[in-house]
């Protein structure tokens, strides 16, 4: 639960295009501090969770959205949608938000294109 909160504040603020420590600024903390909240290494409290959601304009239920469970039984899982455990990056986020403005055709090719990036290693920098 604490990683899925992290991950939701971490996208919202790249998507927003913040950095850790505008933040951090923003609810008198450190970079590091909304980093470990980000990383899920440190637990979220309510009053920071208000307090993210009221900076980012969020309903505090987008920090949960992705989940599924009971709160009744305290088991709460992710759903498909996080097949990872890769945090979004900028990069990850500005391709979901250009990739609409492009044809069907262009989106496909784009797509054929990651695809194939994907499955090849990285070259060796040298």
């Amino acid at each position: 639960m604490d990683r899925h909160v992290g991950r939701r504040v971490c996208e919202k603020r790249l998507a927003l295009g913040y950095n850790q420590s505008d933040l951090g600024r923003a609810l008198g903390l450190t970079f590091q501090q909304i980093q470990k909240y980000e990383k899920g290494t440190n637990r979220v409290s309510a009053s920071k969770l208000w307090d993210i959601a009221r900076f980012f304009k969020v309903d505090i239920g987008y920090f949960f959205e992705g989940l599924t469970g009971s709160p009744a039984t305290g088991v709460a899982e992710e759903s498909a949608s996080f097949e990872h455990d890769h945090p979004a990056t900028r990069y990850t986020i500005e391709i979901g938000r250009l990739a609409p403005q492009l044809s069907t055709r262009q989106q496909k090719l784009a797509l054929d294109l990651i695809r194939d990036m994907a499955d090849r290693p990285e070259p060796a920098e040298s």
